[in-house]
């Protein structure tokens, strides 16, 4: 297991939706955010100064807090050819340690005075085309699993860069992040291990009824 000490906030990251360019078209997209300092409150809906322009897909207190782990930033820089700021995820914070084969889903942090959970994968969209480029980008985030993932808020708290990040409850069932993104992209094809999800109750709401969807198809 990593230690605690590796297990901190790199980079916090907010910011208002803007309109952008896609394929000659206008687009509202979130995914552009800045890095600040902090401390900044969080609320169970998410970060002071952070928005979503999707609130079908993005947001929400099931995804209040966007994680992306700052490891995967080098495999990016090499298959893109290029330097990437943080944030180039459109994640709030920036996170070392945080790996999505290790975390799992219904493990409990402290960052800051908050107390977060982990709630489900972030499954990759075409609006990391839109900012990055290449077209097989989402493609790629499902093939590698380097997808990040997002905490609810369980205590109201303030967050801050630099802030340690410390563990202090296990989920139950030790789902990673890295087998339910799986199982969110080939879950059809697996009936046990959607019977197993659609009852975790610490995976996001969402998640559970479109695997509970899946199971009672899979049995008809």
């Amino acid at each position: 297991m990593e230690s605690e000490v590796k297990m901190q906030v790199v980079s916090l990251n907010v910011g208002k939706p803007k309109t952008v360019e896609y394929r000659g078209k206008p687009l509202d997209t979130g995914i552009y955010k800045l890095p600040v300092a902090g401390p900044l409150a969080l609320r169970v809906g998410g970060f002071t100064g952070d928005g979503q322009a999707d609130l079908v897909n993005h947001g929400g207190p099931d995804k209040a807090v966007c994680v992306y782990p700052v490891e995967h930033y080098a495999h990016w820089e090499e298959w893109l050819g290029r330097k990437l700021e943080v944030s180039a995820f459109g994640e709030n914070i920036t996170a070392s340690g945080l790996l999505e084969t290790e975390v799992c889903i219904g493990d409990v942090f402290e960052i800051g005075t908050a107390l977060l959970e982990v709630s489900q994968p972030r499954f990759p969209c075409f609006k990391l085309t839109q900012k990055h480029g290449p077209a097989d980008m989402p493609a790629q985030v499902l093939s590698t699993g380097y997808s990040g993932f997002y905490f609810r808020v369980l205590r109201e708290g303030r967050v801050a860069a630099g802030d340690r990040i410390v563990k202090l409850e296990s989920g139950a069932g030790s789902f990673p992040v890295r087998q339910v993104l799986y199982s969110m992209e080939h879950g059809r094809k697996d009936p046990a291990g959607l019977a197993e999800l659609a009852g975790l109750e610490s995976l996001a709401a969402g998640i559970r009824e479109r695997f509970q969807r899946w199971l009672d198809a899979a049995e008809s």
